[in-house]
């Protein structure tokens, strides 16, 4: 097997051949960590190799026209870049927006919250997403106080996440929506 020269079948050096094993099995580690990372937390329930993820989006200061033209449009798919993506705006609610202003008075200064006839809304988007690590449905990630795009073929709208629930609690929170 090996000859008077360290060589394995007379062809490959035997320290060459450990060298090439060790750089296979890094690369086999290496490759399990960042293409399967659920294996060592625990798998989230999956639907057809996809993670359900349900969130929240604030949009602060809306126009009440502009609250009641996005009602007529819901459920709506989200869409990015021309394409429909796999989720759904499934709700909206609205909330009396106040804006906070400091008065001065003769016990001091004081905070009075002023209603200028404008709306918070809260959206609740379904989706499914291919990895939950990354969280990325079109081309934006979904995490809790990012500033988040809510987007269909009929409006479009700037806030900032403010719950996300991901895999089986996600699941449970779409079947009760749609009870």
């Amino acid at each position: 097997m090996i000859d008077e020269k360290g060589r394995l079948f007379g062809k490959i050096n035997i320290v060459d051949l450990l060298v090439i094993l060790v750089v296979l099995i890094a690369a086999v580690v290496l490759g399990l960590k960042f293409l399967k990372p659920n294996l060592a937390g625990g798998e989230l329930e999956k639907v057809d190799g996809m993670t359900p993820v349900t969130y929240t989006v604030l949009v602060e200061n809306v126009l009440p026209e502009v609250y009641e033209s996005v009602q007529q449009y819901l459920p709506g798919t989200l869409m990015a870049s021309g394409e429909m993506l796999n989720g759904q705006i499934v709700d909206v609610q609205a909330e009396t927006h106040y804006n906070d202003f400091m008065v001065e008075t003769e016990n001091g200064p004081e905070l009075i919250e002023v209603d200028q006839g404008r709306l918070d809304l809260t959206f609740t988007i379904q989706c499914n997403v291919e990895n939950p690590v990354t969280t990325l449905i079109g081309t934006q990630e979904v995490r809790v106080g990012k500033t988040h795009i809510v987007k269909t073929d009929k409006f479009e709208m700037v806030g900032t996440i403010l719950t996300c629930e991901w895999g089986a609690e996600a699941a449970a929170s779409a079947e009760n929506e749609a009870e």
